[in-house]
């Protein structure tokens, strides 16, 4: 009888740790989860849908490294921001106009949760499709001026939950100098969340340029600051980077309304084009196209332009490319012009059908426009034709006539290499006001031309309009003059070296130094490995 009741007891005990074994190695989850949808029975792992199974894995694997992670003082995960507390102190009041403020239905985004589902509007074969493992991790810059605040902070959520959270470097918030600086900065408490805030009002190009040199990533994501990721976003966009660098990618672009804030998926038989008038539009692909893709409707679009708002490339790339024009103003006319640099400078623009991302579409700009949006647009079209279009410009102002009386500031020439401000860190190369005679020095960098811009010709000319900068002793130490240009004189032959990074003078062989500039100006020294020789102009145009 004690024989049989040793041999019952072990029994129950082996019972219990298989039982345990089972709870812990996974059969519990799939268990618990057939009970939660209320079939009442055991849903075993190899009956669960692949891409589930992948999902389980990543969720559950990422949340736990996320968990275990430490967060610097002061940071919070995005699950415990106060949403109530940030949303609440700019809510429209009774009897206000809801779409007043912003040009969207206020009242309706606010009521939503920060961290609200949408429908997974990817095609079947994106949901059962593999990522690669070994993808780089990104920087993700949203630039932002007077945004709703649920309409902000639901796109960092969005990022941050739909996201591998070892994919996620940093997300950077460059505040083009909004009415409440607290709209951004409250936000600097949540995790991986860092902000930038404009001293005066800069535009989309310039702040993204900002967000873009102080990215620590690889990869920069740009997105606008009313979006919402969806399932899975990241993963494609990030694969096509990785395998060409020189790709620029961008998700299908789904719809936010407006006045309801329904999140409804967009077609992926669009391309991005243009009219001659130079405005944006959606194209559909011709039938022939869209047969061709039947084998493959998942396959990477190829398209002549980009929206703009969504897009992820190599950050190296986008510095070889010498950025955004930085002497664009405010918006407009910004996808137009890195759509042709991109391509033009041996890269390539695609839309990936495996990433969707939501978008707030408006139908008028919330903010102001100096001088209004529709000469702001012209101007910075006009400077986007006449750098890129040669004479196909001409079709532009056939279009639109009243362009040729738009100022649209100084281009580079034919005879340029490098064209803009020259910079050294946060300082540019600047005249200080001076003319012939006068000496030059340094000056934080404005990105507005002027005093600061600056061309490197063929001839080996550091210009400023008909000012040559111009060695007048060749010995170190010798302070740079402001000359007028003269074509064969060799005191203002300068060459690029080191990869760009150094402008070394011809005849001596001394480099552009800033050591002295408080002390008088800038000289000639020994070329050296200091901070003080290093120059980048904002536009290379010959690498």
């Amino acid at each position: 009888m004690r024989r049989r009741s040793r041999m019952l007891l072990c029994f129950a005990f082996l019972w219990v740790l298989g039982i345990a074994y089972y709870m812990y190695s996974g059969g519990g989850s799939a268990l618990a989860a057939g009970a939660s949808g209320g079939a009442g029975r055991k849903e075993d792992w190899n009956e669960i849908d692949p891409i589930k199974k992948k999902d389980l894995h990543h969720s559950n694997g990422d949340e736990k490294a996320q968990s275990m992670e430490t967060l610097p003082p002061g940071k919070v995960r995005w699950r415990d921001f106060n949403q109530e507390a940030y949303v609440g102190g700019t809510m429209v009041r009774s009897g206000q106009d809801p779409y007043a403020r912003n040009k969207f239905n206020q009242v309706e985004s606010d009521k939503l949760r920060m961290d609200r589902a949408v429908p997974d509007t990817r095609h079947d074969q994106c949901q059962r499709k593999q990522w690669r493992v070994d993808l780089p991790a990104t920087s993700v810059v949203i630039t932002f001026h007077n945004e709703a605040r649920s309409a902000l902070l639901r796109t960092v959520v969005s990022v941050l939950k739909k996201s591998p959270p070892h994919l996620i470097k940093e997300i950077i918030l460059v505040d083009d100098y909004s009415n409440d600086p607290e709209d951004g900065a409250l936000l600097g408490k949540i995790e991986k969340v860092r902000v930038l805030r404009n001293d005066r009002r800069e535009g989309l190009m310039r702040s993204r340029v900002r967000g873009a040199d102080a990215a620590q990533a690889k990869v920069l994501t740009f997105l606008d600051s009313h979006c919402e990721c969806n399932e899975h976003w990241l993963e494609p966009l990030l694969e096509r980077v990785a395998e060409d660098r020189t790709r620029v990618v961008s998700p299908i672009i789904d719809v936010i309304n407006m006045d309801n804030f329904q999140y409804v998926g967009a077609s992926a038989d669009l391309k991005g084009g243009f009219d001659w008038n130079l405005v944006f539009k959606w194209d559909y692909m011709t039938p022939e196209q869209r047969r061709a893709r039947q084998g493959n409707p998942v396959a990477p679009i190829k398209t002549p332009m980009i929206a703009g708002g969504l897009f992820v490339m190599d950050k190296f790339y986008f510095e070889e490319l010498g950025k955004y024009d930085m002497m664009m103003d405010v918006w407009g006319g910004e996808n137009l012009e890195i759509s042709f640099r991109v391509w033009q400078c041996g890269g390539s623009l695609e839309i990936i059908p495996c990433s969707h991302v939501g978008h707030v579409f408006r139908k008028q700009h919330p903010y102001t426009f100096p001088g209004g949006s529709g000469t702001v647009f012209a101007r910075n079209t006009r400077r986007a034709a006449e750098v890129w279009m040669d004479e196909y410009k001409n079709f532009y102002y056939a279009a639109v006539p009243s362009a040729r009386n738009v100022p649209y500031g100084k281009v580079p020439d034919h005879q340029d290499i490098a064209f803009g401000a020259l910079q050294q860190g946060t300082n540019c190369l600047d005249t200080l006001g001076h003319f012939a005679d006068g000496v030059v020095g340094v000056y934080e960098c404005h990105n507005a031309g002027g005093n600061q811009e600056w061309a490197l010709t063929k001839e080996k000319s550091v210009k400023h309009m008909d000012l040559c900068l111009t060695v007048v002793d060749r010995a170190p130490g010798s302070l740079i003059k402001l000359q007028g240009c003269r074509e064969n004189d060799s005191r203002q032959k300068w060459e690029q070296i080191e990869g760009n990074s150094k402008l070394r003078h011809v005849g001596s062989n001394l480099c552009l130094d800033s050591r002295a500039a408080k002390n008088g100006g800038l000289s000639v020294e020994v070329c050296g490995p200091a901070l003080s020789q290093q120059w980048k102009f904002s536009l290379n145009l010959q690498q």
